[in-house]
Parts: C-alpha cells; sequence; structure tokens
C-alpha cells in the first residue's frame, strides 16, 4: 500500500506581511524622530558649517531611508505574499541605518 506524494499545502501567510509592514512603519517613525533630534543637537547653540554639514547629511540619510522603507511596504501591501528583500535594497538600508548611527555618534562626541 503505497499513498504516493503528498502534495505540500499552500503557504499561508498570515498576518505575517501585515506585521512586517507596521514594523517598518515604526522603524520609519523612530527614524524621524532620531533625525529630528539629532538635527536639533547639531543646531543647538547657533548655525555653525559643521552643524550645517551634519544637518544636511541627517535629512539626506533620512529621507534615504524614508525611500527605502516606502518601497518596502508597498511591497508587502501590494500582495498576499510579498517578494523577498532585495539584497541590493536590504545592503543600502543597513547602509543608511549604520551612517545614521555614526551621525548620531559624531554628534553626541
Amino acid at each position: 500500500m503505497s499513498a504516493g506524494p503528498v502534495a505540500e499545502p499552500a503557504r499561508d501567510p498570515g498576518l505575517q506581511p501585515e506585521r512586517t509592514r507596521l514594523a517598518w512603519r515604526r522603524t520609519t517613525l523612530s527614524g524621524t524622530v532620531a533625525a529630528v533630534l539629532a538635527m536639533r543637537t547639531a543646531l543647538h547653540g547657533g548655525v555653525s558649517v559643521a552643524g550645517g554639514v551634519v544637518c544636511a547629511l541627517c535629512c539626506g540619510l533620512w529621507l534615504g531611508f524614508l525611500a527605502l522603507a516606502h518601497r518596502r511596504i508597498t511591497v508587502l501591501a501590494a500582495s498576499g505574499e510579498p517578494a523577498a528583500f532585495a539584497p541590493r535594497q536590504a545592503t543600502a538600508t543597513v547602509l543608511v541605518t549604520v551612517a545614521l548611527a555614526v551621525c548620531g555618534v559624531a554628534l553626541v562626541l
């Protein structure tokens, strides 16, 4: 008595895409708060060239992260089974996040 091959059931993502989308939104919100606080710190005590450069850098990095997060949120919302995170986008997201952290450390020191 051979049962034969058993078909794999289709993957049910459940609420995982929604949870991931919400996590991206929370991360974007916390990144926004961190960028605003970094700009506030950079401009504390008056506008200087270094403060202006750090503000511009923080704004640029924040906008880059916002664009990457928006793209991922859109992909997650578009289909029931989202595509995998592309390595290029993952690398860009990590680099932007690390660069924002380095800016934060530079402001604190």
